[in-house]
Order: C-alpha cells, then sequence, then structure tokens
C-alpha cells in the first residue's frame, strides 16, 4: 500500500492585508506612467493622458493580484484588449505622444499575454489570449500609420517586431500548462490509485476478518457450549478482531502525510507462503475442512506484486465460500507451476446444495460488475499477464482459478 503519495491540493487563501500590500507595485507603476502625461505640452494633455491613462491600466492589469473583487483575470485581460484596441482606432492626436509610451503598454501586454496563456481556465483562454495577443501586436500601428510619411511596409515591420516575440512569451505560457496539467492529472492518478488501495484493503483483510466474527458469533448462539469451546471461540473473536484492527492501522498509514515526521509501518506484504496460515485459520473456524497443497518454495514462483494478487484471490474465495456455501463439505486450496503457463492457484468448494447455487448466481453478478471483490481482482490479475475464471465444479461445488506469469 503506497504511503509517499502527495498531499492534497489546496489553493491558499491570501489575507486581505496581503493582497492590499501586492497591490502596491501596480499602484505605483500607474503613477509613474501617468506623470510624463501631467509634464506635457498644454496643448497636448488630453491626448497624453489618453495614451499614459492606457498604458497605466495596462500595466497594473498585468502586476495586480487576481482575481480582484469579483473580477478575474480574463474579464481584465479582455477589457484591457479590447481598449487598447479601440484606441488603436481612435486615437487623434500627436503621433510622438504613442510612441514614449509605446513600449510600456506593450511589454505590459506581453505580460498579461503570458499570465492569460498560463492560469486563465480553457474555455475563455484562447478568447481572450487571442484578443491580447493582437493588442499586443498591433500596438505599433498606434505610431507608425500617423506618422507624416509612414509606409505600410514600415507598419508590417513594427507588427512583425511585436508579434514575434508576443508568440514566444504564448508559447513559454503554454508549455507551462501543459506542464501544469500533466502535474495535476499525475496527483488525482496517485489520489484515485490510493484510494483503489484503501478500498481493496477494506475488502480483502478487514470485510474477511470481520465475516469470520460474525460467522463465528452465529455459530456461538446455535447451542451450548463448555467453557473450554467457549474460551477458543472467544479467542479467534479477540484474534480476529486484532488483525482487523491492524489491517486498518495500515490503511490509515498509508492516508497520512510523509511530510508530517509521522512514523508509519510499512504495511505487510503477503504471499504464496502465507496460505497455509489463512487456510489453517479458515479451517479453525469450523464448519468444513479446509486444506491447501503448496508446491516447494512457494514464494519463489511469483513476484511480489503478483503474489499479492493470488493471496487476495484465495482470501476472497474463501469469503464467498463462508458467505454464499455455508453448506459446503470440503475446500481444497492448491497452488501448481503450470510448465508453459505460468502459476495456477485454484480455490475449490464441494457441496453445498442450495446455498451453493444461490452463492454461484451471486459470484456471477460480481464477476460481471465493478467493484472490489472477484470483477476488482479479475482487473488486478490481468494487469499482471494474468486470467480469472469462476465456475460449477462437480455437483453441487463451485471453483475459481487464477493464473498468473511466473517469475
Amino acid at each position: 500500500m503506497r504511503t509517499d503519495l502527495p498531499p492534497p491540493a489546496s489553493v491558499p487563501s491570501v489575507p486581505s492585508g496581503v493582497s492590499r500590500v501586492r497591490r502596491v507595485p501596480a499602484l505605483l507603476a500607474g503613477v509613474v506612467l501617468l506623470l510624463p502625461a501631467v509634464l506635457a505640452h498644454p496643448g497636448q494633455h488630453g491626448a497624453a493622458l489618453l495614451v499614459a491613462a492606457m498604458a497605466a491600466m495596462v500595466t497594473a492589469t498585468a502586476l495586480l493580484p487576481w482575481p480582484v473583487g469579483r473580477i478575474g483575470l480574463a474579464a481584465g485581460a479582455g477589457s484591457m484588449a479590447g481598449l487598447s484596441l479601440l484606441l488603436d482606432v481612435g486615437y487623434s492626436g500627436p503621433y510622438r505622444l504613442p510612441a514614449f509610451w509605446l513600449l510600456f503598454e506593450w511589454l505590459a501586454l506581453v505580460g498579461v499575454l503570458f499570465r492569460v496563456v498560463r492560469r486563465v481556465p480553457g474555455r475563455w483562454v484562447g478568447v481572450v489570449g487571442a484578443a491580447v495577443g493582437c493588442a499586443a501586436s498591433l500596438l505599433p500601428l498606434r505610431f507608425t500609420l500617423r506618422m507624416p510619411h509612414g509606409s505600410w511596409s514600415g507598419s508590417l515591420i513594427g507588427v512583425l517586431l511585436a508579434l514575434l516575440p508576443a508568440l514566444g512569451v504564448a508559447g513559454a505560457a503554454l508549455y507551462l500548462r501543459v506542464l501544469d496539467s500533466r502535474r495535476e492529472r499525475a496527483v488525482d492518478r496517485a489520489r484515485r490509485e490510493q484510494r483503489l488501495e484503501v478500498a481493496r484493503g477494506l475488502h480483502d483483510f478487514v470485510a474477511h476478518e470481520i465475516t469470520g466474527i460474525v460467522l463465528e458469533a452465529q455459530a456461538g448462539q446455535l447451542g451450548p457450549q463448555d467453557g473450554q469451546e467457549t474460551a477458543l471461540l472467544l479467542r479467534r473473536l479477540e484474534e480476529a478482531g486484532l488483525r482487523a484492527l491492524d489491517s486498518m492501522d495500515e490503511m490509515v498509514g498509508a492516508l497520512r502525510d510523509p511530510q508530517s515526521g509521522e512514523t508509519v509501518r510499512e504495511a505487510r506484504r503477503y504471499g504464496p507462503a502465507d496460505l497455509p496460515e489463512l487456510v489453517a485459520r479458515f479451517d479453525a473456524a469450523g464448519g468444513m475442512r479446509a486444506t491447501v497443497h503448496l508446491p516447494p518454495d512457494p514464494g519463489a514462483l511469483l513476484s511480489a506484486e503478483a503474489g499479492a494478487t493470488a493471496y487476495a484471490v484465495v482470501l476472497e474465495a474463501l469469503t464467498n465460500v463462508r458467505r454464499h456455501a455455508p453448506g459446503a463439505d470440503a475446500v481444497v486450496v492448491r497452488v501448481t507451476a503450470v510448465v508453459g503457463a505460468g502459476v495456477e492457484i485454484s480455490v475449490t468448494n464441494s457441496g453445498g446444495g442450495s446455498a451453493a447455487r444461490r452463492g454461484r448466481r451471486l459470484l456471477r453478478r460480481r464477476l460481471g460488475a465493478g467493484g472490489t471483490g472477484l470483477a476488482g481482482l479479475a482487473a488486478r490479475v490481468a494487469a499482471h499477464g494474468g486470467a480469472l475464471a469462476a465456475g460449477p465444479h462437480e455437483p453441487g461445488g463451485w471453483r475459481v482459478v487464477c493464473t498468473l506469469p511466473g517469475r
């Protein structure tokens, strides 16, 4: 079970005081850009204030922490791009004035373009990014088209000189956006895998032990028992409860933040070598005889991951026998190394009567549905290149067979 997953991502809230402090550079830049307009020739104050105010607003948009109140970056950037394009068309003042503030406004528009491509949500990034890119690329026309001896070639060169760096900045922002998206998907995938592992642990181990506890408690109510039988029953209940608690501790440990400094116990990985102990506990619970047949050194047959899957298949099959075939006579667990086919793990129960038939119907539904039972185990087995099947075996019996590739 994984214990090294990153903590859930969260969006930090910015205190209002910090937000106000972060607005100071934008306000200072706006004031600095407006001051030259105040010093302009008296007859040019209006036109100077117009182009200076435009440059100041775009610069503030590039520097402000967004959102500002209920206004987001997309709305702010789109508005600034629209105003800049309108000014390109409607400006009627001296042609020299735009040249003074042109570089500042262009740099601010490129900065806004970077932030838009990097941060604006997907459905708006194309529209707003295109508007800001157009505003940055066409900004030189505010100066070149109004020059006394300007030409279309000069305007084209100015547009190209503004466009190429803007495309480079947009490309860099898009690259960083893709990296962010990949990282988010990786974190989401890791969280999903962790949730599935916890669900499998709950189903495979905790549910198995709780099922045993319930069955033991039900068996204890069937008739009078002497003191020794009661003591054995209580001991089995205690051991099953402790195993369930240990499994819960391992799963809770997997959810802890590895950066918190807490000591996390490594989850034990079970395999074919642990099957005799599992079958012995199943047999000790009574009601039916259970045996296990293993080849020499069963732990060497499969990799650690495949061995854990094989153990989970046997555990699930035994739990299903307890639940759905309580009238079964005997259960046989067998691990066999098959030449050319890998390792075959089978769990066979004989007898069971009507209860077994009901169990078969339940197992068929579970094999055809998603979840953490045999359907989930079938997916785990397939991930290791194996196969899982279940079907009738002998009159009234049932057999679960798992085939996994060997080492």
